[in-house]
């Protein structure tokens, strides 16, 4: 009780003269300045820390004085702060007992493979431990927010726990006419899906053509699948040779009928739903229309007209002699 008293004494004597403003008045900062407050850090060493930023003047005692018998006895939140400048000491203790540590996000683009996946979040700034590798097809594409310090394999874990929930959610929800009889074939067939075409009004039409194959027993011949088992889902960069499309390696659709052994990507939430609700089509051929997206057909004779235009399409670009 006595130490108490004492430091109500200090901080009244400083509110007379300097304290105050250093207290209301605007803060030292000339330009906004970033903090970290670790797990645990008392009152005492997020003072010191806030310093050392030059976020509050002098060694940090005074602000530690006033934040102990004027400010909120709100206990402080660990994580990173972005110090706006001229902010008070008030503000201060504010933000880092009520504020928004920063947030970094993590972005994860639709179709990309695993090995991509586990390089990206190699590459984080500021997050910590190794990255894991994921299995093809357990991540949700989407971004995720992650703080100074966090570990790798847990900002990994919330793509992963996402992925699980959201296969949950869509396999409730799927349609009778779905050709997939598991989540794990859900994931594959719409891995290919992804690959194929990046017009997102596409993916329920591609999924309803590969559905119909898989139904007639045909084979998927979906270039992607090819690729692989030769990059692990990186672009290729050059044209599939005709060695690569003779092998036969499980994941080769020009060779096997049905689905490769596994997934080739990490599909988005739109081509997992579209493998469970394809669109009712009667296609089972699409090649490139030279807009980004496909034409369909229903026969192979169409599907040779088709192809045809295709290429002499390329030709009149310069793109094949």
């Amino acid at each position: 009780m006595k130490r108490r008293r004492s430091l109500f004494l200090l901080a009244m004597v400083a509110i007379g003269g300097v304290g105050a403003y250093d207290w209301w008045g605007p803060g030292p900062l000339a330009r906004p300045a970033m903090v970290t407050i670790q797990q645990g850090a008392s009152l005492n060493a997020a003072s010191e820390q806030l310093a050392y930023a030059g976020a509050v003047r002098g060694f940090g005692k005074r602000w530690y004085y006033f934040a102990r018998l004027i400010g909120s006895h709100d206990a402080i939140q660990a994580g990173e702060y972005r110090i706006p400048a001229h902010a008070s000491g008030a503000a201060v203790l504010d933000l880092l007992q009520h504020g928004q540590p920063v947030q970094r996000l993590m972005t994860i683009p639709e179709g990309m493979p695993s090995i991509m996946v586990q390089e990206r979040l190699a590459a984080l700034p500021f997050a910590t431990g190794s990255a894991p590798l994921p299995a093809e097809g357990s991540v949700l594409p989407d971004s995720y927010s992650y703080e100074r310090g966090e570990a790798r394999a847990a900002i990994l874990k919330r793509a992963t726990d996402a992925m699980t929930r959201t296969l949950d959610e869509l396999w409730e929800k799927r349609s009778p006419n779905t050709v997939v009889t598991s989540k794990a074939e859900a994931v594959t067939l719409a891995s290919i899906v992804e690959k194929e075409t990046g017009k997102p009004a596409e993916r329920p039409t591609v999924a309803g053509v590969y559905s119909n194959r898989l139904r007639m027993g045909m084979k998927l011949d979906a270039d992607p699948t090819v690729i692989y088992p030769i990059t692990r889902g990186k672009p290729l960069g050059r044209r599939i040779l005709r060695s690569e499309l003779d092998a036969d390696n499980g994941y080769n659709t020009y060779r096997r009928a049905g689905l490769p052994d596994g997934p080739i990507a990490n599909p988005g939430k739109a081509s997992i739903a579209a493998v469970l609700n394809p669109a009712p089509t009667k296609a089972l051929y699409f090649v490139a229309d030279g807009t980004g997206g496909h034409v369909f057909a229903e026969t192979l004779a169409e599907q040779n007209a088709n192809v045809a235009k295709w290429f002499a399409l390329r030709r009149q670009r310069g793109e094949i002699k």
